[in-house]
């Protein structure tokens, strides 16, 4: 029965260790810029994404708050369906460094390696999901 214990305490103790080592890599110090962002947007996703329609990656119009593998009418991988996540800015940043890394098998094989960048895309898709919300309303 001790042995046990000792386990869970151990597990537990390495889930919070890993859980601070993925938060020192997300830099809360580095502000995003959303109309740098939307610059970056164009070039470094366009290719694939768009904010209002599905193209070869979803679009991006309500991506805060959103669960991943969500958007109506997207063909998503057997990774992204299954992946259960909310998008904010760790996740989106998780994500964006390194796709595979948190979805196996995910078709995006894209990775944004500069922080900063990094932080304007999702500055920006904060700022177009808040506008999409606002919208609605």
């Amino acid at each position: 029965m001790l042995a046990i214990l000792c386990a869970v305490l151990l597990v537990g103790a390495i889930a919070e260790d890993e859980q601070q080592n993925f938060e020192s890599k997300v830099s809360p110090e580095i502000e995003g810029d959303a109309g740098r962002g939307e610059s970056l947007y164009q070039r470094r996703c366009g290719a694939c994404h768009s904010i209002d329609q599905n193209r070869i990656g979803p679009k991006h119009q309500n991506t805060f708050g959103s669960k991943a593998g969500a958007v109506e009418g997207f063909a998503y991988s057997k990774a992204l369906k299954e992946l259960d996540v909310v998008w904010n800015e760790v996740t989106l940043d998780e994500w964006l460094q390194n796709p595979s890394a948190m979805a196996p098998g995910t078709r995006m094989g894209f990775r944004l390696t500069d922080e900063q960048e990094r932080a304007d895309i999702i500055a920006y898709l904060r700022q177009v999901s808040e506008a999409a919300a606002a919208q609605v309303e």
